[in-house]
Formats: C-alpha cells, structure tokens, sequence
C-alpha cells in the first residue's frame, strides 16, 4: 500500500462540500432577495447554474441549503473548547467556544444578517435550525465530557450543552430581529445571564 488509498474519495467529498457551501449561498442570496417561500428550488438551481435535479442531489430540500454553511459549526466549536484552558470553567469555556464559531457570521455580516432574518421570517427555516444544532451537539458534547471527565450521553453534559445551544440561539435571534449590531456582546450576555441565573 503507498498510502494514496482513500484520496480520490476524500477529494470527492471536500469538492461536494465546497459545491454545496457555494450553492446554498447563491440561493440564500435569492431567498433574501425574493422571499423564502416565494423561490422555487428551480430558480435557486438556475441562479446557481445548475440543473434542479442537481440542486436535490445536494440538498434534499431549500430549508437544507439556507444552513449548509452552518452545519460544520458544532465541529468548530467542539474543537475550540478542546482547545480552552483546562483550568477555565466549563460555563466559560462554552461561551468562548461558541464565540470562536461567529467568524462565520462576521466574515459576512449582511449575508448573516439576512439568514438570521429569513429564519425569523420562516417556521419551516426556524425547524431546521433545531436540526441543525442538535447535529452540533453530539461533537460539542464529546468536547464538554472529555473536560470534565464524564460520559458524553450523561444528563449533566447534555443539559448544560443544550442550554449554551440555548443561549446561543436566544444571542443570534435578536442580533438577526436588530440591524445588526455587536453579535459578541450579545452572545456574552446571553451566557452571562444564563450563569447570573444558575448562581442565584
């Protein structure tokens, strides 16, 4: 063996990755300008320039295409908190990880901005978000029980993980319902409030 196997198929999945995170972007594009439920699958294909049989070889439905930049997310953050400062509280290190993951959001902030909106906007878009984060979860999890030596399916390490998901949500929620504004500050304070309460 030359240690090539498996290339090919790697390169393959890094490319459809790519295709994906660059066509859910055009048709999110789309989606702002002209309305969620207004925009056709079809049209999000033809704006991307490819065919509609193609655009649901990627995405098996619009709602799937508006997040798939964010579905890598919990990766990012699962391995941010890997990274903090054994010494850091673990209510800490959360806030900082999820902090870390905003580059996302602030490499483009209008872009962002009108995701979060048509999420507001959408009971079908704001359903997947809840998808979408309990896909973070399991690798966030892992990351919080490794720090506090504990099993990744206790109850303890999923109730704290869903609610730092809460507090995230309740952060980008209003920065998307705002015009914008500093989307840090709100998730401090959203972490902050979360602890305030827990302490009292």
């Amino acid at each position: 063996m030359d240690g090539t196997a498996g290339k090919p198929e790697d390169l393959r999945a890094r490319v459809r990755e790519g295709t994906r995170i660059e066509v859910g972007m055009i048709a999110l594009d789309l989606f702002a300008e002209k309305g969620f439920e207004a925009t056709t699958a079809g049209e999000a294909a033809d704006a991307a320039g490819i065919s509609r049989a193609s655009f649901f070889r990627l995405f098996s439905s619009k709602e799937e295409a508006v997040f798939a930049r964010q579905e890598a997310t919990g990766a990012v953050i699962a391995a941010t908190l890997a990274e903090r400062p054994p010494e850091e509280d673990h209510w800490t290190a959360l806030q900082s990880a999820f902090k870390a993951s905003t580059d996302r959001y602030l490499e483009d902030p209008e872009r962002a901005l009108a995701r979060s909106r048509l999420i507001l906007e959408n009971p079908s878009l704001r359903a997947r978000r809840l998808e979408v984060h309990a896909d973070w979860s399991p690798a966030i999890c892992g990351a919080l029980a490794s720090r506090m030596g504990d099993d990744a399916e206790s109850m303890k390490v999923e109730g704290v993980v869903a609610a730092a998901l809460g507090a995230f949500d309740a952060a980008t929620t209003r920065w998307g319902a705002s015009d914008g504004g500093d989307l840090i500050a709100l998730i401090d304070e959203s972490f902050e409030a979360v602890a305030a309460l827990i302490r009292s």
